[in-house]
């Protein structure tokens, strides 16, 4: 038996046990006990991460999926998780403790992914796995690119992202019509930022809509008054500001409309 994939859950299995086993490898073991395998499959990658020292879990929404790891991993029984990702609350399944997060993502909710991890970042201190190539490039980017935007700002505020190989459509079962990025993200040691998040936020995300605008022209619905909006930093475009940037500047905000 085997499962067969799904185009409408975006499933393309990966068929080459060396891929299945760096990716395994990617993943520290510092800092948690468990690890989360979101969208398992058959199970190439599982194997090598039951091989290792931590406890293994999966999230799987697809039922056929479910139903063969059941019977072709009876010591991963009790550790498969029948249901979305997006949908969870892991405190539910992981208490108060400390996880890793990896897989070969599903592309067509893969940013949602991190968006989820960025929401339980206190609980989830590494994340490492498989995406689009230019998504995963786009979490890693450093500022000064077309691909810098809301994702890497987001995500470097809190992890330290790094893009770690390349893998080609044929290692797939269908494959892909792009090339896939492997990436490891490690939650800072001080991952808290001086600003209220929401802000903070609110205004990276407000910035890049417009990111070919000044941060003068694209942040104007913020209502900010005119003698904050002739500080320097608003004659920059989106791009050109690092994450930390991002913060002083969201702490500027804050004091203006406070």
């Amino acid at each position: 038996m085997s499962v067969r994939a799904k185009k409408h859950l975006g499933q393309h299995f990966l068929k080459d046990e060396n891929i299945a086993k760096k990716i395994a490898d990617t993943l520290t073991e510092k800092g948690y006990k468990n690890v989360l395998e979101i969208g398992p499959g058959m199970g190439v990658l599982t194997k090598y991460l039951l091989q290792k020292p931590f406890t293994t879990h999966v999230i799987e929404i697809d039922t056929e999926s479910v139903e063969y790891l059941q019977s072709h991993y009876l010591n991963l029984a009790n550790r498969i998780i029948s249901k979305d990702f997006l949908k969870i609350n892991i405190s539910d399944f992981f208490g108060d403790e400390q996880l890793a997060i990896t897989g070969n993502f599903p592309y067509n909710i893969s940013t949602q992914i991190v968006f989820k991890t960025l929401e339980n970042k206190e609980q989830i201190a590494e994340f490492t796995g498989m995406f689009q190539k230019e998504v995963a490039q786009r979490i890693c980017e450093k500022p000064g690119t077309k691909a810098y935007g809301i994702l890497s700002v987001l995500t470097q505020a809190f992890y330290t992202a790094e893009y770690l190989f390349t893998v080609p459509p044929s290692v797939f079962n269908p494959p892909p019509k792009v090339d896939s990025g492997v990436l490891r993200l490690i939650r800072k040691e001080n991952y808290s930022i001086p600003v209220s998040e929401k802000m903070f936020y609110r205004v990276v995300k407000t910035a890049f809509q417009q990111r070919r605008k000044t941060l003068r022209n694209s942040l104007k619905t913020l209502n900010l008054s005119d003698s904050l909006r002739e500080d320097s930093i608003f004659g920059k475009r989106p791009e050109q500001l690092s994450v930390q940037e991002f913060i002083s500047l969201t702490s500027k905000i804050e004091k203006d409309v406070s």
